[in-house]
């Protein structure tokens, strides 16, 4: 029975563990050059132009919002131009591949 335990005990850690390294390997990091920022969007946002996103602004240390207007792949990384909700003007980010 106490082996049973421990076992249950070490599988549920694994399984923790690997749900917080999984959630964190599907955010999205990028960088808004005008306004020298770094953007995460975060998983569970479908970025196609005329979705609505959600994503974190470090610069702003806050959640906004947006519709993603079009996306554009270069290189190594995707252009993801916005319109921002909150300010209401276009925003561009270079997100990593």
């Amino acid at each position: 029975m106490r082996k049973l335990i421990t076992t249950l005990a070490a599988t549920t850690v694994l399984a923790i563990g690997s749900s917080a390294i999984i959630g964190q390997a599907v955010a999205w990091d990028g960088f808004d050059w005008e306004t020298s920022s770094d953007i995460t969007i975060e998983s569970g946002n479908l970025v196609r132009p005329g979705e609505e996103i959600e994503y974190y602004d470090w610069e702003a240390s806050e959640y906004r919002y947006g519709e993603v207007d079009r996306i554009n792949s270069r290189g190594n990384s995707v252009e993801v131009e916005i319109y921002d909700y909150d300010t209401g003007e276009y925003r561009t980010f270079d997100m990593d591949r």
